[in-house]
């Protein structure tokens, strides 16, 4: 039988930053287990680790912001996954602005959509939330961040 680390090390997903606001409180995390999950309604799933100042702020709120990034934006991917809200404002580095449900929409992503949460799983020391998209939008060009050109990034809060 095959050893299922081996197997998800073949996988190379996209990688995208996840931000949410509640209140006066914002957070955002890189993400790298996220994925379209139907069709009909188009919904979206996007797991977020349960030790996560990102996943704190989610519970509080009802929409959340999905973001594509260019292997070009590794900076930006190494701040959202390397930094934790717990100890940095993250969007003092970054442009950003507020989006449908009053999300952090980050203005620099090739792409990016806003999310209804209309639901969550907990799947063991990650929760997936479900989305609704409802406003989204491109801005850049070029070659997707994926999970292996982001191997480097050291988490910013604890991996057990």
């Amino acid at each position: 039988m095959a050893d299922p680390e081996v197997f998800t090390r073949r996988l190379d997903p996209d990688m995208c930053v996840v931000t949410a606001a509640a209140g006066e409180e914002r957070s955002g995390c890189l993400v790298g287990f996220s994925s379209q999950c139907s069709i009909e309604p188009v919904r979206f799933v996007v797991w977020l680790s349960k030790v996560n100042h990102t996943y704190r702020v989610a519970l509080d709120t009802e929409c959340l912001a999905v973001h594509l990034l260019t292997r070009e934006q590794y900076e930006v991917a190494a701040l959202f996954g390397g930094e934790t809200g717990d100890r940095v404002d993250k969007f003092a580095h970054v442009p950003w602005t507020r989006g449908h449900g009053g999300a952090v929409v980050l203005q620099d992503t090739a792409a990016w959509f806003v999310g209804t949460v209309v639901g969550r799983v907990d799947g063991g020391d990650h929760v997936g939330f479900l989305l609704d998209p409802v406003q989204w939008g491109e801005r850049r060009a070029g070659t997707l961040l994926r999970l292996g050109d982001a191997l480097a990034i050291e988490p910013g809060h604890p991996v057990d």
